[in-house]
């Protein structure tokens, strides 16, 4: 399968998904993971019309920006170490990272630009996955009011790889709720009316629970 055919196939899903919450399709923003494939395959989707790419290693983030520069909105999905921002903060347009106050000064010291965060948040129990705890997460954004390079569009969490429908539907929906009440708080630097949420495995659910960004890697770009 190509990316467009590949990409044919989500849309129908993104607008099926849509139809059955009663959502605009203008509402959702397809981030596709390029992280496992190089150049030719990145090619491949910014010519079926995909600008928004999303990679979570500096070097693999870095070698694609140095080949297609502004022809892409970029997306820093993966954990960013503390040392390594200073290569990459002013060239990302978002990060859907931010889990640690530390990581927070080092984008303040070190961004020329104001960067639109994603507060990552732990929703699930599973030992692997990072982020904030849900009942931390307010307390660490009042925590970035003096950091005028951070801006929070809003929040980000992966559910847990699994078939039960109903503990992936329990985590999206706790990020939502936990989104309404950052909103509920009016902070000039955190909106927050954005939710990162759903991957290849479990994007029309999290569609139905309120994602504004899903980030879809093997389902729309194949492997290499």
């Amino acid at each position: 399968m190509t990316v467009q055919e590949n990409l044919i196939y989500v849309q129908q899903e993104v607008e099926k998904a849509c139809q059955r919450v009663n959502r605009s399709l203008d509402e959702i923003t397809l981030v596709a993971v390029t992280k496992t494939v190089g150049i030719e395959k990145t090619t491949d989707v910014l010519q079926a019309g995909l600008v928004h790419l999303g990679e979570n290693r500096n070097e693999g983030f870095l070698q694609k920006y140095e080949h297609f520069g502004n022809k892409a909105t970029w997306h820093f999905i993966g954990s960013l170490q503390t040392r390594k921002v200073k290569e990459i903060v002013n060239e990302i347009d978002y990060l859907h990272s931010l889990d640690r106050l530390s990581l927070a000064k080092e984008i303040q010291k070190r961004a020329t630009k104001s960067i639109r965060c994603f507060v990552q948040v732990k929703t699930s129990e599973e030992e692997s996955k990072q982020g904030i705890a849900i009942d931390e997460t307010i307390e660490f954004i009042h925590n970035l009011q003096q950091l005028d390079k951070i801006e929070v569009v809003g929040l980000m969490t992966m559910a847990p790889y699994t078939d039960d429908e109903m503990q992936i539907r329990s985590c999206f929906q706790m990020l939502r709720k936990l989104q309404k009440q950052v909103q509920d708080l009016k902070l000039s630097y955190a909106p927050c009316t954005e939710l990162s949420m759903g991957m290849s495995n479990d994007y029309t659910i999290a569609i139905e629970e309120g994602a504004t960004f899903i980030r879809l890697g093997t389902i729309l770009v194949g492997k290499e």
